[in-house]
This record gives C-alpha cells, sequence and structure tokens, in this order.
C-alpha cells in the first residue's frame, strides 16, 4: 500500500512542483521571457560595456584624442584610422591627411576596414563625432576615440563652427540658479522591443538603429528658456554645479552606470525630452548615444557651457577661446 501511495505522490505533486520553479506567464504552457533590456544590460556589464568604459576603455583611453603637438604630429596621423564625417564640400575645402569622408549613417559598415587601428572620428566640433564614438564602442571597437573640439581645433581656418556658437545667455537670466541639486529619484527599466534572447544581437540591433536615426540635439537657448520642457541632468561635479551656476530644477546625476543601478535616476516614461549637458557637448553627446541605446528619449544640449555661459569666471579647464585652435595642416 505504501508502494502505491508513493507513485500516486511522485505522479501529481513532483510535477507540480516543477511547474512551479518556473517564470511563466498567465498561459500555463507559456514561460515569461526575461526582459530584451535586463539582457542587453547584463551583457553589457559583463564585457567591458557599461557606461564607465565607453567614456574611458579598458585600456585607459579616453573617448577624445586631442590634436597633437607640432612635433607628433607625424605619429598621430599613422595611429589613427580617420573617419571625417564632415559634408563632402568642407571635406574637400580642407581635411586631416590620411582621413576618409564617411556619412554618418555608414559610419558602422566603414569602421570594419580600420584593420584593427583605433579609429578617430572628426566633425566640426567634436560633438558628432564624440557621439558616433560612442556608438562605435558599444558596437565593439573600444579604443574608437573622437577627435576633441573637432575640426575647430585642428587649425585657425576651420574654427568657426566654435568661434560661431559660444554665448552668455545664461547670465542673469531667471532661469539660471545656484541652488542645490534636487534629490535624485529612483525610476524603472526603459522597455526595448525585441524579439531576442541574446543580449548581444539586442544591443548590436540597437547601436544600429540609433545610428540610423543620427544625432539628437537640443539647443541650450530652448532647455534654458523652457526648462519645465526637459528632464534636465547637468554632468558636473558638485563643486561647478555649485559654482557655475545650473539650468533651474536641473538634476545632477553623476557618474551613473549600469552595474550599480544608478541609471535608475533617469524617468523613462517622462513626457519631457532628457536633456544632458556638460561643457563643451562632446561628454553629453557620448552619455546621449548610451541613453538612446538602452531606450531613454535621450538629447546632448549643443555646446554645453561654452554656448550658455562662457564668460562665467569658474572656468579652469575646457573653455573654448579663439586661442584654443592650432594650425596643423589641412589637405585638399
Amino acid at each position: 500500500m505504501k508502494k502505491v501511495f508513493y507513485i500516486v505522490y511522485l505522479l501529481l505533486f513532483v510535477p507540480a512542483l516543477l511547474l512551479q520553479s518556473c517564470d511563466r506567464g498567465d498561459d500555463p504552457g507559456e514561460e515569461i521571457a526575461t526582459p530584451a533590456f535586463s539582457l542587453m544590460k547584463d551583457y553589457m556589464v559583463s564585457n567591458n560595456l557599461d557606461i564607465d568604459k565607453i567614456l574611458t576603455s579598458p585600456s585607459g583611453a579616453k573617448f577624445v584624442a586631442p590634436p597633437p603637438a607640432d612635433a607628433d604630429l607625424a605619429s598621430f596621423l599613422v595611429k589613427y584610422y580617420m573617419m571625417d564625417i564632415r559634408s563632402a564640400a568642407d571635406f574637400a575645402k580642407g581635411h586631416i591627411e590620411g582621413a576618409k569622408n564617411v556619412a554618418f549613417g555608414n559610419i558602422l559598415t566603414e569602421a570594419a576596414n580600420s584593420n584593427g587601428k583605433p579609429i578617430l572620428m572628426i566633425c566640426y566640433t567634436g560633438q558628432t563625432a564624440c557621439y558616433g564614438t560612442a556608438l562605435l564602442r558599444l558596437y565593439g571597437y573600444s579604443e574608437a576615440q573622437a577627435l576633441k573640439w573637432g575640426m575647430s581645433g585642428w587649425n585657425s581656418t576651420t574654427a568657426g563652427s566654435w568661434n560661431n556658437n559660444i554665448g552668455n545667455e545664461a547670465n542673469g537670466h531667471a532661469n539660471w540658479s545656484y541652488s542645490a541639486a534636487p534629490a535624485n529619484q529612483v525610476y524603472k527599466d526603459p522597455i526595448i522591443n525585441s524579439f531576442s534572447q541574446d543580449g548581444a544581437a539586442i544591443l548590436k540591433a540597437r547601436v544600429e538603429q540609433v545610428v540610423s536615426e543620427g544625432f539628437k540635439t537640443v539647443k541650450g537657448t530652448d532647455v534654458l528658456n523652457s526648462p519645465s520642457n526637459y528632464f534636465i541632468n547637468n554632468y558636473f561635479s558638485d563643486a561647478d554645479y555649485s559654482a557655475f551656476g545650473h539650468i533651474a530644477d536641473a538634476n545632477k546625476i553623476l557618474p551613473w552606470v549600469l552595474a550599480d543601478n544608478s541609471y535608475l535616476a533617469f524617468d523613462p516614461d517622462t513626457n519631457a525630452k532628457i536633456a544632458t549637458y556638460c561643457y563643451t557637448g562632446q561628454t553629453s553627446a557620448v552619455l546621449t548615444a548610451c541613453m538612446r541605446v538602452l531606450g531613454y528619449d535621450a538629447y546632448s544640449l549643443t555646446f554645453g557651457m561654452n554656448g550658455l555661459y562662457n564668460s562665467n569666471s569658474a572656468w579652469t579647464s575646457n573653455k573654448w577661446s579663439e586661442s584654443v585652435p592650432k594650425n596643423l595642416p589641412l589637405v585638399n
């Protein structure tokens, strides 16, 4: 009799126990798939693709490379596979020796021709190139860099893109504040639509989509005049947040990474655009590219603090002036 009891027990209760151990949806025959965002996030963290590794590669290479000193020009030119993403007309007027003119939408395809060389992205001001550099790093080109300040920093004859865009509208503006940063909140993960259950494949598809959409930006004057229309993040240190001042009610979410969930300070469901700003618009471009891959409706504030308040007395570095450009050679 005991033997029959045990057989009945095994037939009835063990299968039920096994079913309860599975993560299933309302349909008892269908398991719930792991969210695409979680799969991509885990892949990024495990493969040195977290946000801090995009800003500075595992080997220690920052996302920007400054123009070389005259004595270092020759070694600089042979080091990189250079992709100039400016218009064909401006490229023809003058470019760096050895650079190849590439449309932004083709950067992932062109990167395959780099033959192991680190890629140097070149644009007008460094901002679009930094956006592209972040996407290249997420795509597997971990040593890709952008030319700091773009062609504006290479030669004084190509410096107009920066010279013409410094500004001081924040000086005395009603929406410029010196108050303390608001407390960061905790939100939920963004939702990414994907049928894949492979984190690497999801990331690849996301990067390709973000490249196809182009650089996403907002003007500093628009954000300054209507800050309530944006979820603003000021990417400054505590000291600079206070010393420079900031757009009213700007958050200070820095640093933020995936591994410790500090990225959850961004609201994926806000009806406002997420606008990040820094000193030059270059770091914010990197962060914005990463955020868009992660599924946020993110935008980089063009020209950063230099475009908002270039005359601010708090500057210690990364201030644009007409003395910044070098006079390195151009070819046409």
